[in-house]
């Protein structure tokens, strides 16, 4: 994955997400918002053995998983470290959750 700073829309039943990244060389920023930019609840995950240590910044009320899952992700294939921010409107259903998640590691992986 190339350094810099890239930006993807992420359009799913009637819900419209912008995902921010910026990378580095040993790891990246993600933050996922859903109409208004806004820095939500925030986990920060670091590829530092066999598993991601991954602490939480700013708590969540929900889509705490989620958002592990994909810090934890993103650091494994980096290698490095991965922090992640997300603000949702509402919270978000099994296939809106699979649906970014793809669509995310898609981005991350080219």
């Amino acid at each position: 994955m190339e350094t810099g700073y890239n930006t993807k829309t992420i359009a799913y039943e009637n819900r419209t997400f912008l995902v921010n990244m910026l990378n580095f060389e040993n790891g990246t920023i993600v933050s996922i918002t859903e109409n208004s930019q806004k820095i939500g609840p925030m986990l920060i995950s670091i590829n530092s053995g066999p598993v991601p240590s991954t602490s939480i910044i700013i708590p969540t009320k929900s889509e705490e998983l989620f958002l592990k899952l994909l810090s934890q992700k993103i650091s494994l294939f980096m290698k490095g470290i991965c922090l992640v921010t997300a603000n949702f409107e509402k919270p978000l259903d099994s296939e809106t959750t699979k649906q970014l998640m793809h669509e995310i590691m898609g981005e991350i992986q080219q």
